[in-house]
């Protein structure tokens, strides 16, 4: 069985989109049929997320994919993500996919990384609307385009895009309940374990560029980061105002 993981505090409005992606994903041919558990750890949710995923597990009815939820109030991304986890372990998980609530994967998102057969996949992320920024979108669209690796070979490290084996995170010790870059103290004890790792771009997924993000010091922050030095290169090459 694979397991896919998805965190979610208060996301009502980007569930819907997330759980149609991921179950897409989760009935690809070229999975044959594996059964595939789509887990929603609701962490502290006070909107109606629970009825979103509600009503995608009942979609699912005569598939190879179940939909199904955990409860917590950790308000926590990292011990969210590992709940999650044990929770997919227990089912029997030999495979622990990993994204996030406001993320769409691509239809062959499993597929491409259990094809390219190693204990880690790192994934790219990718960007389809910059709205949210306003008046500093163009400028941010085309600071992320030339600031971020989307290519083999990358370094970046995203909740949002990730698959390890289930031996591996057993051995790596799983999840730390961090706030933030719980994915990253994850890499981090993967590769000391000895992991073989893929930093690849053919797991693909669209996540959000919302301003709101969940968990401080993630990739929405880093987006606002990338959206203030767009702003600053744009003053710098605004002639002066005589």
């Amino acid at each position: 069985m694979i397991g896919i993981v998805i965190p979610a505090h208060n996301e009502q409005l980007y569930l819907d989109g997330c759980l149609h992606a991921a179950r897409i994903a989760a009935c690809a041919t070229v999975l044959h049929g594996e059964a595939v558990r789509i887990t929603v750890v609701l962490d502290s949710c006070t909107d109606g997320s629970l009825a979103v995923v509600e009503s995608h597990g009942a979609l699912c009815a005569g598939t190879a994919c179940v939909i199904d939820h955990v409860i917590v109030t950790a308000r926590n991304v990292g011990a969210a993500r590992a709940a999650g986890v044990a929770h997919a372990l227990h089912g029997g998980a030999r495979w622990l996919a990993f994204t996030d609530a406001d993320t769409r994967v691509a239809p062959d998102w499993l597929a491409a990384q259990l094809q390219l057969d190693v204990d880690v996949v790192c994934g790219t992320v990718g960007v389809d609307d910059w709205t949210p920024h306003r008046d500093n979108a163009e400028a941010l669209r085309l600071h992320f385009r030339n600031s971020y690796t989307d290519a083999d070979g990358h370094r970046h490290i995203h909740g949002a895009n990730m698959g390890v084996s289930a031996d591996a995170y057993r051995r790596a010790g799983g999840f730390e309940p961090l706030a933030c870059s719980e994915d990253v103290a994850l890499v981090e004890a993967l590769q000391r374990s000895g992991a073989r790792f893929a930093w690849s771009a053919a797991p693909r997924v669209t996540t959000s560029a919302r301003c709101d993000a969940r968990a401080r010091g993630g990739f929405g922050d880093t987006l606002l980061r990338y959206a203030a030095s767009a702003r600053a290169a744009l003053t710098e090459t605004r002639p002066a105002i005589p």
